[in-house]
C-alpha cells in the first residue's frame, strides 16, 4: 500500500567518487519521489571509518547539485547516530535474538553453507549454539561481532519494479551481522533504523540490494517499525559486463565531467531509462511529467 505522502531518499556511502550507476540510482529515486509531490533526504551512510572520510562526503553533496539533485533538510550523517542503533541493538537484544559470533573470516566461510544462486555464502550459525563457557574462553582471545537469528520464516513483499520476491530467512539468508567485532554497528541495522527515524517512504535502489530488503522488512518487525515501498533498479555494467564499482574508477563522475555537461549526462540517463526517445540534453526537472515506473528496464544492461 501506498504512504501518503511519498518520501524518498539518497544514502550514498562516501567511500569515494561517485560512478555512473550511483547517478542511476539517485536520479531515479529523485525523480520518483518528486514526481509524486513527495520529499527527499540525504543520507550519508559514513559508518565505515577506514573507508569514508568528510572531503568524500563534501563531494557527494557538490556532484548532486551539479547533476540537479536536491533535497529536503540537513544532510544526516551515520556516524552520528550511534546512540539509535545501540537502542535498537539492545530492543533485539532483550527479544534473546542476538548472539555474539567470534568466527574469524575463514572460519566463517567453513562454517557456511551452500552458497546461494547469486554466490552468496549462508551462515550455518554454529556461534549460536556455544554454551556459556565456550563463549567465555572465546572472548579471551577475540571481540566477537553479533549476530542476529533468524527464524525458518518466509519474507515476501511486492517490489515497484521486480513485482514479487521473496526469501526463506533461515535458508536463503542465515544469521546475519547486526555489530562488527570492531563495534561499528552494520549496515542492515543502521539502515533500517534510520529510514525510519527520517520518515522514508520509498527506498529506490540497485537491485544488488534486492535480498536485502526481506531482512530488513523482518527487522522492521522486530523493532515495531512502519515498511518503506522497494523499488530495486537494474544495474548499469562496464562493456566487459562487470558491475561498476568505486575502487575500478568506472565512469567515475570526475572522469564524466570532462566529457559531458550535467544535462546532456542526465539526458544519457533518462535515455536508459526509457524517458526519453533521445540521448538529448535535460534537466531532471525536466523530466519530472516523464518519469514513470512502468517505462523502467527490468533487466541489468551495459552501458
Amino acid at each position: 500500500m501506498r504512504m501518503n505522502r511519498v518520501v524518498g531518499r539518497f544514502a550514498p556511502s562516501p567511500s569515494g567518487r561517485m560512478h555512473m550507476g550511483n547517478l542511476w540510482s539517485c536520479l531515479l529515486a529523485w525523480l520518483s519521489a518528486r514526481s509524486a509531490g513527495g520529499g527527499m533526504v540525504l543520507r550519508l551512510e559514513d559508518l565505515d571509518p577506514d573507508r569514508c572520510r568528510q572531503t568524500y562526503c563534501d563531494q557527494v553533496m557538490r556532484d548532486l547539485e551539479w547533476l540537479g539533485l536536491d533535497w529536503d533538510g540537513v544532510p544526516v550523517y551515520q556516524s552520528k547516530r550511534t546512540e539509535l542503533y545501540r537502542q535498537a541493538f539492545q530492543k533485539l537484544e532483550q527479544q534473546g535474538v542476538i548472539y555474539p559470533c567470534f568466527c574469524t573470516r575463514a572460519e566463517r566461510l567453513a562454517a557456511s553453507a551452500p552458497h546461494r544462486s547469486d554466490g552468496v555464502a549462508v551462515y550455518d550459525g554454529r556461534c549460536a549454539n556455544l554454551t556459556a563457557q565456550e563463549r567465555r574462553e572465546l572472548s579471551r582471545t577475540r571481540r566477537p561481532a553479533w549476530r542476529v537469528r533468524v527464524p525458518e520464516q518466509e519474507i515476501i513483499f511486492i517490489d515497484l519494479l521486480q513485482g514479487g520476491f521473496g526469501e526463506n530467512l533461515a535458508r536463503d539468508c542465515g544469521d546475519f551481522i547486526l555489530r562488527r567485532s570492531d563495534g561499528v554497528y552494520a549496515y542492515q541495522l543502521a539502515v533500517v533504523v534510520d529510514d525510519a527515524d527520517m520518515g522514508v517512504t520509498q527506498v529506490v535502489r540497485g537491485s544488488d540490494l534486492l535480498s536485502s530488503a526481506p531482512r530488513q522488512i523482518w527487522l522492521q518487525d522486530l523493532l515495531g517499525l512502519t515498511h518503506p515501498e522497494y523499488g530495486h533498479l537494474p544495474l548499469l555494467l562496464a562493456p566487459d559486463g562487470r558491475r561498476l564499482a568505486k575502487r575500478d574508477r568506472d565512469l567515475e563522475l570526475g572522469r564524466l565531467q570532462e566529457k559531458f555537461t550535467a544535462s546532456e549526462l542526465v539526458g544519457h540517463l533518462a535515455f536508459a531509462a526509457g524517458l526519453t526517445d533521445r540521448p538529448d540534453p535535460i534537466t531532471p526537472r525536466e523530466l519530472l511529467p516523464l518519469f514513470s515506473w512502468e517505462k523502467l528496464p527490468k533487466e541489468d544492461f551495459t552501458i
